[in-house]
């Protein structure tokens, strides 16, 4: 299962703890890509955001096929969904999309200034991100988990919930459900 969602949305609190309910592995992609190649700023700074991009685009391809077959949660970086091959991946897995707004991040924005692509005008750049974005989120996920209220325990249980469902409407299906279904609030 993968989560994807806007920058600071989440998905690494919501996916740790949605891991550790499932008792499944959990990779964050930005982690991998730090621990491998070093800081995200560096690599934006030193090589360039088309150089960062091949090498998410690679770590998430290690991820899912690493994945695949098992119960690991995979919490992509915000903009790894841009790529093509990231996106075909993505049809072979389960797509959880952590909707919120500007509201939601900003307060970790304002906090975390090492976002290379937020730099200056940080809710500003992010809501551009965010609207280019957003469609994209959209069209991918199988769920969607608004984050917008609750706590990171509360909503990975809400996720937990929706994903035994989503599941068992799967297997009564015989193939994956016809529409995007919106997590209840």
């Amino acid at each position: 299962m993968v989560l994807i969602g806007p920058m600071a949305v989440g998905k690494s609190a919501i996916g740790q703890q949605l891991a550790q309910h499932l008792a499944a592995p959990f990779v964050d992609t930005d982690v991998a890509i730090v621990a491998s190649h070093g800081t995200i700023a560096d690599i934006f700074a030193g090589r360039g955001e088309h150089a960062f991009r091949e090498i998410e685009a690679r770590t998430v391809a290690e991820a899912i096929e690493a994945a695949e077959g098992s119960n690991t949660v995979i919490s992509l970086g915000g903009g790894a969904v841009l790529d093509s091959g990231t996106q075909q991946l993505l049809g072979r897995c389960t797509v959880v999309y952590l909707e919120c707004d500007a509201d939601t991040v900003s307060e970790r924005i304002a906090k975390n200034s090492g976002r290379p692509l937020l730099a200056g005008d940080a809710m500003g750049r992010w809501r551009t991100l965010f609207a280019t974005r957003q469609p994209v989120y959209e069209r991918l996920a199988d769920l969607v988990l608004d984050v917008r209220r609750g706590s990171v325990p509360d909503l990975a249980h809400r996720l937990e919930d929706a994903l035994e469902e989503y599941a068992a409407a799967k297997t009564a299906a015989g193939r994956t459900p016809a529409a995007t279904k919106e997590v209840e609030k």
